[in-house]
């Protein structure tokens, strides 16, 4: 699609590119460097802010012409709030709590331009894992490997990680890290993309 305006995505997430590139948008990847673990330890608000904040400190963060695009994810399950596993241990450890559970994704994506935000989304997806078998659980660690500690919630939902689930209520882009039709909304009001 016709872009007006640079475009830069301020994350290292092969899935948020990709859902750029599906979408036919031409853009630039820069990572922004943010300390996540630093502002995540300062918030002391909801969820969402949390989200909307960090994705907004990863566009500010870098410096580009035209529209950035900053977006974060965080996993909310029993009111606690996780990050990506740091190895394969605690990643076991967070699938055997969220099994049986509903656990949320709290997603936010913002529009920065000059330094500043201009447009701002941020949302909820709710997702259910079933009660799957501890024999469950080590042959998907095995077949998935090391690509879960890529994900908050330690899967691709696009890919073995469905086998997890027993039902969704939300956006799947959302669920892939980057609620696209509510950003290309976003570019087209800020002159990213023609009307």
């Amino acid at each position: 699609m016709q872009l007006t305006k640079k475009l830069t995505l301020a994350s290292q997430s092969k899935i948020r590119a990709a859902v750029l590139e599906g979408a036919g948008l031409d853009f630039e990847v820069q990572v922004s460097g943010v300390d996540e673990d630093a502002l995540k330890a300062a918030h002391h608000g909801a969820a969402d802010a949390l989200a909307l904040a960090l994705a907004a400190a990863k566009a500010q963060a870098v410096a580009a012409e035209g529209l950035l695009i900053g977006a974060d994810q965080i996993l909310e399950c029993d009111g606690k709030l996780y990050d990506k596993p740091r190895d394969m241990d605690e990643a076991r450890h967070n699938l055997s709590l969220f099994r049986g559970k509903t656990h949320y994704l709290v997603g936010g994506v913002v529009l920065v331009e000059g330094g500043e935000t201009v447009w701002a989304h941020g949302g909820r997806v709710a997702l259910t894992m079933r009660d799957f078998s501890d024999a469950f659980l080590d042959a998907y660690l095995a077949a998935a490997g090391e690509r879960v500690l890529s994900s908050v919630g330690c899967y691709q939902l696009e890919g073995l990680g469905a086998h997890l689930f027993s039902a969704i209520d939300g956006d799947y882009f959302s669920i892939l890290g980057l609620p696209l039709l509510p950003l290309l909304d976003g570019l087209r009001t800020h002159g990213g993309l023609i009307a």
